[in-house]
Formats: C-alpha cells, sequence, structure tokens
C-alpha cells in the first residue's frame, strides 16, 4: 500500500506530480478551483483543513505551499506596497507540528523557512532556475545548482539585450508548449504554470521520505 501524501495550497499540482512520481498516493487542498489539477482534490481553506487533526491522521505526510507574495523579489523591491499579503508560514508551521507527523512547507527565496533546503531547475536539467525552499521535520538533501550547464540560448526578456540562459515563464510572447517542457509540467495552463513549483523538485524530496519511512519500518 502506497503512503498517502496531502498537498495543502496545491494549486494546480506540480508538488503533488512530483509527489506521485516518488511514490506516494495523493491528494490536493485549495481554496480555488483548478480544473488542471490532475489528483482528487478539495476547495477549501487549508488552514480549516490543518485544523482536523482526525483528517490530518489519514496522511504520512503534508506537504504545504503557503501564499508567497509577501516575499518575492518583486514585493521586496516596494511594488504593491499598497496591497497586503498573508504570511501563513508561522501558523501552518504551528498546526504541522501539532499535528506531529512528517512535514514538508515549500516557499521562495527570503521567505522565513527554518533551515531549509534548496531546489535549482539547473540541478535536474530543466531550463528554469526557479529556486524553491523546503522546511521539514525530516532530513533532506538539496539539490546544488548547476548554473554552469545552462548556456544562453533563449530569446531575451523585453527589456534586456543578451540571450537568457533559461526560459521565462509566464509570459505571453513565448509559446505555452516551450514553457511547459522548460517547467517539466505537459498539463497546466499559462496561469498556474507562472506560479507552479517543478515537479522534479518534489520527486527528489518525496524519494527521500519514502526511503526513510522503508528504513523506519
Amino acid at each position: 500500500m502506497k503512503p498517502r501524501l496531502l498537498d495543502l495550497f496545491c494549486g494546480a499540482g506540480g508538488c503533488s506530480v512530483g509527489y506521485k512520481r516518488a511514490g506516494f498516493d495523493v491528494a490536493g487542498v485549495d481554496i480555488e478551483v483548478h480544473t488542471d489539477y490532475p489528483f482528487e482534490m478539495t476547495v477549501v481553506n487549508a488552514l480549516e483543513v490543518l485544523a482536523d487533526a482526525s483528517y490530518l491522521a489519514s496522511f504520512d505526510v503534508v506537504h504545504a505551499s503557503p501564499p508567497c507574495q509577501a516575499f518575492t523579489a518583486y514585493r521586496r523591491r516596494g511594488a504593491g506596497v499598497g496591497n497586503s499579503y498573508p504570511n501563513l508560514i508561522a501558523d501552518v508551521r504551528d498546526a504541522l507540528q501539532a499535528w506531529g507527523g512528517t512535514y514538508v512547507i515549500e516557499n521562495v527565496p527570503g521567505s522565513p523557512l527554518l533551515n531549509p533546503v534548496q531546489m535549482c531547475g539547473s540541478s535536474f536539467g530543466l531550463d528554469v532556475r526557479r529556486h524553491r525552499l523546503f522546511e521539514s521535520n525530516a532530513a533532506l538533501m538539496s539539490s546544488p545548482c548547476q548554473h554552469g550547464t545552462q548556456r544562453p540560448r533563449f530569446p531575451q526578456a523585453t527589456n534586456r539585450a543578451n540571450l537568457r540562459s533559461t526560459v521565462e515563464v509566464g509570459v505571453w510572447r513565448i509559446p505555452l508548449a516551450v514553457q511547459q517542457r522548460a517547467m517539466g509540467i505537459d498539463w497546466m495552463t499559462l496561469a498556474d504554470l507562472t506560479e507552479a513549483v517543478p515537479p522534479a523538485f518534489t520527486q527528489f524530496i518525496g524519494e527521500q521520505l519514502i526511503d526513510q519511512m522503508e528504513a523506519a519500518a
């Protein structure tokens, strides 16, 4: 029987697909409908799910990707100063620690995660970098960046003269199929792809978690 994983704030399932490839049965939770999410999905506030200990008990691992807008480089440069973005990381962490099972929290560089490991698309042969941090109460290995393997060969951004070493994700002028291929994702709309995590990241993490679970059995 496969271990079960709950993906909170799942979006269109970049993290979910990675965990599925690693060997988990996956279910997702998000406050918004994502018709391109490929597994069972419940549309509800993730904080309500975190308060339901009996429901969490049916999963071996809980992954959470709280909103990251408060920590993006765009936000840190002062854009959207009049807007307020939620910082749910501490609340999510407290709830997961109270639950007591194995958890992973994902967010962007600059977010207040505790002792996270970093993943980079260059480590997995992807044409993006998409740096993301992962905190866990399990011991995880990171994937060191391999930026040197990414050579300038993609169209430059509109405000630059030189070719890019990675594919720009989230823009209409680049074919969706090119952006999907760069992320290792073939099922998402452009809007969902813009905020997605490459499945290779969580496949790498999920394989580590399953190895640890099997070693402890």
